[in-house]
């Protein structure tokens, strides 16, 4: 298990930690692997009830890592050349789809940023809570990228219209905000996170497990499956990022510039 995602047993309770502060947990490969294998564990072990997905102090989830990406931006494919990038992204689209498979329930403790991917994850939650401070956007657009594999999991969270406003836009949800939209389903004053969370875990479990996870069973059969859409999103994405958009946007944010098209004409 990487350092940066760490997992803690409590009875029959596990928490699951990001825990890379100085990146604000952006979603590195080691931390997403470790999030698949933990799911995949968990979906076996019929003593676990609850599993809580939280952040190290100061932010939930930056999202995606791109370091790991940073001599592909803006670099197109040589003819005939198989690009890795398309394997990676889909990979996040296979824990997105093992999160919600979960028989478990899956609470999110979010205290700070949970942006793009980390805004991804919380959308996958059966109860989110957050501290008032925290903040929620998927500002992939801004950069000049899709969010791709986090799109069909907003959309169902939020519905069609809502789910516009933020893939779309790109726009900064404050937590209470966040309520507002349906992502949040309860906000904590800041510093008391942990009070909050136990209080709620300690009314979760008055449900029993079978039925909890014959009801998550139901639940999905009446909603539907999460459109599959790992492939197409993939390729979607690894397009974008050698594309001169993503170039383009991702060297203005580090300069803490506006893009080009974000410029008044």
């Amino acid at each position: 298990m990487s350092q940066a995602f760490l997992v803690e047993r409590q009875g029959d309770t596990e928490r699951w930690t990001f825990s890379d502060p100085a990146t604000r947990n952006a979603l590195s490969d080691a931390m997403v692997l470790g999030l698949y294998e933990a799911t995949l564990r968990a979906k076996q072990d019929e003593t676990l009830r609850i599993v809580v997905l939280t952040g190290a102090p100061g932010a939930f989830s930056a999202g995606g890592s791109l370091g790991h990406f940073s001599s592909a931006i803006g670099q197109p494919l040589q003819p005939g050349e198989d690009d890795p990038l398309i394997a990676m992204n889909r990979g996040f689209g296979d824990v997105l789809h093992a999160l919600c498979a979960l028989p478990q329930l899956l609470v999110c403790a979010v205290d700070g940023a949970a942006m793009g991917g980390g805004f991804g994850l919380v959308c996958c939650a059966d109860h989110v809570i957050a501290t008032q401070r925290s903040s929620f956007a998927t500002p992939e657009v801004t950069l000049g990228l899709p969010p791709a594999q986090i799109a069909p999991f907003v959309w169902q969270r939020l519905g069609d219209a809502a789910a516009r406003q933020c893939l779309l836009q790109g726009r900064v949800y404050r937590a209470e905000d966040a309520q507002a939209l349906g992502l949040v389903d309860e906000v904590t004053h800041d510093g008391e996170l942990e009070k909050g969370l136990q209080e709620r875990l300690e009314q979760l479990k008055r449900a029993a497990p079978g039925a909890v996870a014959s009801t998550k069973r139901l639940l999905q059969r009446l909603r539907g499956d999460v459109p599959d859409l790992r492939d197409e999103a993939a390729i979607a994405f690894a397009a974008a990022l050698r594309g001169a958009e993503a170039a383009a946007g991702l060297s203005a944010f580090a300069k803490k510039q506006p893009a080009l098209w974000a410029s008044k004409q």
